[in-house]
């Protein structure tokens, strides 16, 4: 397991994906044909619900299937893996988000992030963006984190752990091309005259990542590598 960094989240939270329940579920979804055999079948595209969750403010089922146009909301201790389109969601507890509809009712074109935690895993596509109150991503196909620190005055924090993504934060757009997470601060007011500053690699693993690029038929940068960086947030491998 590759070694991580925590601020205010604990251990367990962070290691959901070493769990029995989460390790089954994962390998039902995929030996069931994932998305295409679960739409098909009329199934629910959720993969694992641990806790409570709200589905437009009514408690999900882990029956139910989430859709673009939905709004979800879990709740303490909670944990939420679901898949839309070529796209794949692990939701944190404590956290709210909405899904708005692309093209088609199964194509997500914007993530928007509220409160709390998601990390996200998107294949190939255009016209994609995760919004938060400080920072837009424009997503092209890529692995990301993101977590609004509530302890922190809301500060926007965002990783882009594999990909390439169009930042755009107040005044300020830069592209974030990364091999091995690079994390951004987005700040609401320019800091020495800049609204995105360098961060570390926070709150996520690398195994998340896999386990969710997994569930699409993906894999990371890192695995197709067969090397790691030193997760400094810097975005860079070890060569």
């Amino acid at each position: 397991m590759t070694a991580h960094l925590l601020t205010s989240r604990s251990e367990k939270e962070i290691l959901w994906y070493q769990r029995r329940d989460a390790l089954k579920a994962a390998a039902a979804w995929l030996a069931m044909g994932g998305l295409p055999a679960a739409m098909a079948q009329q199934r629910s595209n959720i993969v694992q619900l641990t806790g409570d969750a709200l589905l437009n403010g009514a408690r999900l089922d882990p029956l139910q299937s989430i859709q673009t146009g939905d709004d979800i909301q879990t709740g303490p201790g909670s944990n939420l893996v679901f898949v839309i389109g070529n796209s794949s969601f692990q939701v944190r507890q404590n956290s709210r988000l909405a899904v708005e509809r692309g093209a088609t009712l199964n194509a997500v074109s914007l993530l928007r992030l509220l409160t709390g935690a998601v990390a996200s895993v998107w294949g190939k596509g255009v016209n994609r963006a995760i919004v938060m109150p400080t920072l837009t991503a424009g997503i092209r196909g890529t692995g990301v984190y993101a977590e609004i620190f509530a302890e922190r005055d809301n500060r926007n924090y965002f990783c882009n752990c594999y990909g390439t993504v169009d930042m755009d934060a107040g005044k300020q757009k830069l592209v974030s091309q990364a091999d091995y997470h690079q994390a951004f601060w987005a700040d609401a007011e320019a800091k020495n005259g800049v609204f995105l500053t360098p961060a570390q690699a926070l709150n996520h693993t690398d195994e998340e990542l896999e386990f969710l690029a997994r569930l699409i038929d993906q894999r990371t940068t890192w695995q197709i590598a067969g090397r790691k960086g030193n997760k400094d947030g810097s975005g860079k491998m070890t060569y």
